[in-house]
């Protein structure tokens, strides 16, 4: 989505909800549905703020593990990473899935280079100062897009249709609308390191979640 804060861009309504088959993944919003709602609430949303304005309605599920959110985003974990944590958001009108791990500079330029965005990277103009902290926040760190320095965001569509490299045509089909997209946030923190986020969008009351285990009974 092309802004006015965004330094390299290339551009690129969801059925009625319904629970899935057993063991199926919860459904994201498409990109086209991501896409309308980012327009729906202003170039601001689009510049990386906050995508969409916060409801009121919100909670946040238990037991959600970064294995469990993995599976739902359709990007997987390297083995190496550090520090992975996950949490989902329950709303009325779309639920939000997040992700975060960390991975030294070779790990993370290799999941960028498997995990390629559509279009390309972007590097934000400015950090965005009027981002409330809720979603990361949440897990205990700042919103990705308050920072600037070593910052790279997309959106990864991980099912977009791969094409033959020497077919002429782009690494990835990027022409349906059906595309499941998730926004991933790259920063370099450290002179080694870099922090992964992804968030991604999901129709809201879609089941199951995962189920908190029993508590352990007192031996008060």
């Amino acid at each position: 989505m092309k802004t006015r804060s965004d330094t390299d861009v290339t551009s690129g309504a969801t059925s009625a909800p319904r629970p899935p088959a057993p063991g199926a993944r919860l459904r994201r919003l498409t990109w086209t549905a991501v896409a309308v709602l980012a327009v729906s609430v202003g170039p601001t949303a689009c510049a990386g703020s906050q995508e969409t304005p916060r409801p009121t309605d919100s909670r946040w599920a238990e037991g959600i593990t970064p294995e469990w959110m993995s599976e739902q985003m359709g990007l997987g974990i390297p083995d190496t990473a550090q520090d992975p944590m996950a949490a989902y958001e329950i709303t009325a009108r779309f639920d939000t899935g997040l992700l975060t791990f960390t991975l030294t500079r070779p790990e993370a330029e290799a999941y960028l280079a498997k995990n390629p965005p559509k279009g390309k990277w972007l590097k934000p103009t400015a950090a965005a100062t009027d981002v409330p902290p809720h979603d990361f926040a949440h897990l205990g760190l700042p919103e990705p897009e308050k920072f600037k320095t070593g910052m790279r965001y997309g959106y990864v569509c991980p099912t977009a249709t791969e094409t033959p490299q020497n077919s002429g045509a782009p690494a990835y089909d990027t022409s349906a609308s059906d595309e499941q997209c998730v926004r991933l946030y790259a920063h370099d923190y450290a002179p080694d390191r870099t922090r992964i986020y992804l968030r991604a969008h999901f129709e809201p009351g879609i089941s199951p979640l995962p189920e908190m285990p029993p508590a352990s009974p007192s031996t008060d």
